[in-house]
């Protein structure tokens, strides 16, 4: 797991939810925040894959932002979303394992051919003809 956290910034807001009359009052929310384009972790090919797969958290200034508002506290929050985010990339710029076809097995087939002569066999006693 790549760890680019030195690359984040955050941005905080009111956040609802739990935390009686603080919620009014105390910026708990923790938004995230990172630069896709300027980072020194990653090659521009996991850039691309990391722009592909998380298109929708991604805005048009290239920054992927994850918001965290569970906690009651921002320090908690932030925490969070550094975890979310760190998680999200790396899944992203994993590739996926190709299939390896397989074979059928040797039972199959004969089972198969078995089952064709069978159902050949009911149909020819069927036949007027026969």
């Amino acid at each position: 797991m790549i760890d680019f956290s030195k690359e984040i910034a955050f941005r905080t807001a009111r956040s609802g939810g739990k935390g009686g009359q603080n919620v009014n009052k105390v910026e708990t929310m923790a938004e995230a925040l990172w630069e896709i384009g300027s980072t020194a972790f990653f090659t521009p090919e996991q850039q691309m894959m990391i722009r592909e797969k998380l298109a929708a958290r991604i805005n048009g200034e290239d920054w992927l932002m994850v918001r965290s508002s569970e906690a009651r506290t921002q320090l908690a929050n932030k925490r969070r979303a550094v975890e979310k985010m760190l998680l999200l990339v790396n899944q992203s710029i994993q590739k996926p394992k190709k299939r390896l076809a397989s074979k059928p097995s040797k039972a199959v087939l004969e089972k198969r051919l078995e089952m064709k002569k069978r159902l050949a066999e009911k149909k020819l006693y069927r036949r007027k003809d026969w």
